[in-house]
């Protein structure tokens, strides 16, 4: 049989036809995977409102049970026999609410004397003490409780960092208010011995906790006379990425400088990279950043120290936190990964989204109870603005609603 001319001819395309389809499969995915990557983030941005609004219940709740909320920076007092024997009245807020959120099972550890290692064997057939009711000191990385992570304690826009053997992180802190002198121990020491005066003393630290969480101190629904639904509870911690960025790594000061006004330490900021220290600040270092892979802001959920699981209305969100140590005084800033702004809990259990631009008042003026400032009134008005006027309980502040 004779065969056509175009027997051999084939449908195909040509090279150009080729890459014009892919052009346009590039637009295309272009197109769709901002959209794709926003829609993302909205679902990852809902599941931590939710973590937070079961935290909130959970404080409702605890204070239902024992007519207030939980203590940061409470637990059991030193009694010179060293971390083993007590957590020197440092573990945080969230280890009170735990049998709130359901995590009943790891409530009863910790609550009980615990004879277990991270590894598995006995304290006991290790000859070490076995660790008693409330835990040991809340970094502790030999007490499994605290290595433990709570699903609820981490924001799912919050990367997966690996840290094994270390203590587990959370994203959420409590709010100290708007001042930080002598903040960090409320004015009773380790041992639980409280003063009237002095470094340690109760009368400066009653006077300057204005937030809804004074350490190692009760506080109650009574207390917060501005009202619950004007008063920040707690708010958003991003947990450091070890990238010394500047929400998350925190500067590390002397003394002195602490007296200084919330804008001093922006000069230390890269001016190319607004949200990251520069490169010439001094790694582990004072002054310099405090940057060890345990000290970085929410890397100890159990830790009520202020570096780890508290922050104040001082500088707006997602700005830079300053601490003379990780166990002392100075003020943390609430942070996220969130586009924009932070989360925070308010008292009455709603949930807000605060930007990045709040009004954060006057940053020239040093917090209360440092430097220039360190006399006067508890009733003095919040120098920070709205934000500042946010995180106090009880001083008869009023505000325009910036949600």
């Amino acid at each position: 049989m004779k065969r056509t001319g175009n027997s051999h001819s084939r449908a195909g395309f040509t090279l150009v036809e080729l890459l014009v389809v892919i052009a346009i499969i590039g637009v295309l995915v272009g197109l769709l995977l901002p959209a794709v990557q926003a829609a993302r983030e909205a679902a990852r941005r809902m599941s931590c409102s939710n973590n937070f609004k079961q935290i909130g219940l959970a404080l409702h709740n605890y204070h239902s049970a024992y007519n207030m909320l939980p203590m940061n920076r409470g637990g059991t007092a030193d009694k010179g026999l060293g971390g083993d024997h007590s957590n020197y009245m440092s573990i945080s807020w969230l280890v009170g609410i735990l049998p709130y959120i359901e995590q009943q099972g790891l409530w009863e550890q910790v609550s009980n004397p615990l004879d277990l290692k991270r590894d598995g064997r006995t304290r006991t057939e290790a000859g070490q003490p076995i660790f008693p009711a409330m835990g040991p000191n809340p970094w502790h990385e030999d007490y499994q409780p605290w290595l433990t992570q709570v699903p609820g304690y981490r924001c799912p826009s919050d990367p997966p960092i690996s840290a094994p053997n270390r203590v587990a992180f959370s994203n959420y802190a409590a709010c100290a208010g708007d001042a930080y002198f002598e903040q960090h121990h409320g004015g009773i020491n380790d041992q639980g011995v409280s003063s009237g005066d002095g470094t340690w003393g109760d009368e400066a630290g009653s006077r300057w906790g204005r937030g809804a969480f004074r350490n190692r101190h009760f506080t109650r629904f009574r207390d917060f006379t501005d009202g619950l639904s004007n008063t920040i509870a707690a708010g958003e911690n991003a947990v450091d990425d070890l990238q010394r960025s500047a929400k998350t790594t925190p500067y590390r000061d002397n003394t002195s400088n602490m007296a200084l006004p919330p804008n001093n330490w922006e000069q230390y900021l890269d001016p190319l990279r607004p949200g990251w220290w520069l490169s010439t600040v001094a790694s582990n270092a004072t002054p310099g950043l405090d940057d060890p892979e345990n000290h970085g802001r929410g890397r100890r959920w159990s830790d009520g120290r202020p570096q780890f699981s508290q922050f104040h209305t001082i500088r707006p969100p997602n700005s830079y936190s300053v601490f003379r140590n990780h166990g002392d005084f100075g003020y943390g800033s609430a942070s996220s990964r969130h586009q924009g702004g932070v989360h925070i809990l308010m008292a009455d259990g709603a949930i807000k989204f605060i930007t990045d631009s709040v009004d954060a008042g006057d940053q020239n003026i040093v917090p209360f109870g440092q430097g220039a400032n360190g006399k006067g009134d508890s009733g003095k008005a919040s120098p920070y603005g709205v934000w500042g006027k946010m995180g106090t309980k009880a001083n008869g502040e009023t505000f325009e609603d910036p949600f």
